[in-house]
């Protein structure tokens, strides 16, 4: 049996997007992703120019640890830009899709 504290323990202490994995891929990559309490989570992916090409999460997200993927398809091959935003924490990193 796990208790409060044991539960605590388990829970990030920061908001977090993990590097993505694989990068460069084709045609899918997944992306990792940490909230400490549970909060409204955006996670969107924009192409070089600045265009969103989907947002993938625009949803409330329950403490700990999370992982979504990304099937791009759809999409050309080049860069294109992972933003996160949650409660004041804004992060971004750079993907490249190779077909």
């Amino acid at each position: 049996m796990v208790d409060a504290g044991d539960y605590a323990s388990i829970l990030p202490t920061n908001f977090v997007l993990d590097t993505i994995y694989p990068n460069p891929f084709n045609p899918s990559t997944n992306i990792s992703f940490a909230v400490p309490v549970d909060s409204h989570v955006n996670i969107s992916i924009y192409d070089i120019n600045g265009r969103l090409v989907e947002k993938l999460l625009n949803n409330m997200v329950s403490a700990g640890y999370h992982q979504i993927e990304w099937n791009g398809i759809n999409e050309s091959s080049g860069l294109y830009i992972l933003k996160m935003q949650s409660d004041g924490f804004i992060d971004t990193q750079k993907m490249m899709l190779i077909k």
